[in-house]
């Protein structure tokens, strides 16, 4: 039996008014687990932290009922682009990201492996781990681990196989420092059934067996708006989509995933009650 209750659930909550806000929200609407930005993710710099801001986040958060707790770096990072500007800019600001998140005591930092441009899948796949551990090498001694994000594989986006995500770890060089979020809607979209309970069985065997489920510390909750195999990345509230509530039934009842920390990046409003309503359809599931 899913215990609901020691269930990590919540969703991607915002940081409008300070970080320390985002724990205030997520708290109040029942989250244990939740996803921030740690910067405005469309911009490259950001003002650094005050020691204020650190306190009342830290404070708060462990005030709350949130047990688990990861940040989203920008949009913006490319840790392979083409371009050699763009990947330097991509590279400092992943540190200044891993900087943050070590500042605030945030575990996980999520990021999309990136988009080649171009270059080639190989030689994409060589610059992100080149960039990781250019990154690594420059946050000796955190505690902050790399999270690769499973992609749909959109344009020229990296990340969309297990095979991408294992040959990005094998050639980072601290491995202690790399994990996995898988994204429903992204694997969805990138050829995965997770649909079907025997397409199901299929891909998380096939993700131990090349990836390793130890190395899964998030789930990204998300139906796709597109369909199996579309590689177009477009979220949808949980039964809405392609995956439907038989996906996420097969999620909800996988006593191998229960510790692991599910979020959801679903569309939602201001006050977010969307996620609430997300959330119940998804304790609903458990049999």
């Amino acid at each position: 039996m899913i215990n609901k209750e020691k269930l990590l659930l919540g969703a991607h909550t915002s940081t409008s008014g300070g970080v320390a806000s985002a724990v205030n929200l997520a708290d109040k609407l029942g989250f244990t687990a939740m996803q921030i930005f740690s910067k405005n993710n469309n911009r490259w710099a950001a003002k650094p932290f005050s020691e204020k801001e650190i306190y009342d986040f830290k404070t708060k958060l462990s005030a709350s009922g949130i047990r688990f707790t990861v940040v989203h770096d920008s949009y913006l990072i490319n840790l392979c682009a083409s371009s050699s500007e763009i990947l330097e800019k991509s590279r400092v600001a992943y540190i200044d990201e891993l900087n943050r998140c070590e500042q605030l005591g945030i575990p996980y930092l999520n990021f999309h492996p990136g988009a080649h441009g171009g270059t080639g899948e190989k030689e994409g796949i060589k610059l992100i781990a080149e960039s990781l551990n250019i990154a690594h090498e420059k946050t000796k001694g955190f505690k902050v681990s790399s999270m690769i994000e499973v992609t749909a594989g959109q344009g020229t986006a990296l990340g969309y196989s297990f095979e991408q995500v294992r040959e990005m770890i094998d050639l980072v060089g601290e491995k202690e420092r790399v994990s996995v979020c898988i994204d429903t809607a992204h694997v969805f979209a990138a050829g995965y059934d997770i649909k079907s309970p025997e397409g199901y069985e299929k891909t998380i065997k096939e993700f131990d067996d090349i990836v390793g489920l130890d190395l899964l510390k998030c789930f990204h909750m998300n139906d796709s708006k597109k369909a199996l195999g579309s590689r177009v990345d477009r979220h949808e509230h949980i039964g809405k989509g392609f995956i439907g509530k038989e996906g996420f039934r097969n999620i909800m009842n996988d006593k191998r995933l229960e510790h692991i920390p599910k979020i959801l990046e679903t569309p939602k409003g201001k006050e977010q009650l969307e996620d609430v309503e997300n959330i119940k359809v998804l304790k609903s599931l458990i049999k």
